[in-house]
């Protein structure tokens, strides 16, 4: 059975967890991380010398890094579904996979999410606040483009590529944040709301994380 390391408010955990429950795969939980600690363990180091979280096991294969795990589990029980056997349409998924951890995801996690929900109001940095917020603007008026005209970020049906970035959305939406308008954004975000593993892996609530640095 696969096992999948990590606590469940963990945004790249969650990543992983939503692809798991669109894959239906049978798995244990293990928490880990956070309040749960054990990432220091000889144990789990063995598993991933970073000591982070998630760490995926699945029979002799031992696969850490959010990304990473998701092509593997993809590739390996998704039939073609979220990441394509075409290597043409799978380099446009991988554009924007990477698009999202190297853009977005540092600007809004690490810039508005830590930096704005996760500081504790009097040690917020507020123009750094404003420049990331700025930047995700940016961020998502590009995807609000390619909405226009596609119900998901590159055809009919969800890719990796949404997965990536649309587990930004909950906290997005959620936050006391100004916004641009985005409609297509918005719509995107509906659609993915329908889908029973995005609301069990996505949308955790997140208050216990606010103005918390240590967890």
């Amino acid at each position: 059975m696969l096992r999948v390391w990590g606590r469940r408010s963990s945004f790249n955990v969650q990543k992983v967890m939503w692809l798991i429950g669109e894959l239906d795969l049978a798995h244990e939980h293990i928490d880990a991380g956070g309040a749960f600690g054990g990432l220091d363990a000889p144990a789990f180091l063995a598993m991933n010398p970073h000591g982070r979280v998630p760490v995926v096991r699945d029979h002799d294969a031992t696969v850490w890094e959010s990304h990473a795990i998701l092509r593997y589990l993809a590739a390996r029980y998704g039939n073609g579904r979220f990441w394509s056997d075409d290597p043409v349409i799978r380099a446009r998924v991988d554009g924007w996979m990477d698009w999202s951890q190297t853009a977005l995801q540092p600007d809004f996690l690490g810039g508005v999410f830590w930096g704005f929900f996760r500081t504790p109001e009097s040690q917020r940095d507020l123009p750094a606040i404003h420049k990331a917020l700025a930047r995700c603007e940016r961020h998502f008026t590009k995807l609000e483009r390619l909405l226009e005209a596609t119900p998901f970020l590159l055809g009919e049906t969800p890719s990796l590529a949404d997965i990536t970035a649309g587990t930004s959305l909950y906290r997005y939406f959620g936050l006391e944040i100004a916004r641009p308008p985005l409609p297509a954004v918005e719509s995107w975000y509906q659609r993915l709301q329908q889908r029973p593993p995005f609301r069990q892996h996505v949308m955790i609530p997140f208050e216990e994380l606010r103005g918390r640095l240590d967890y």
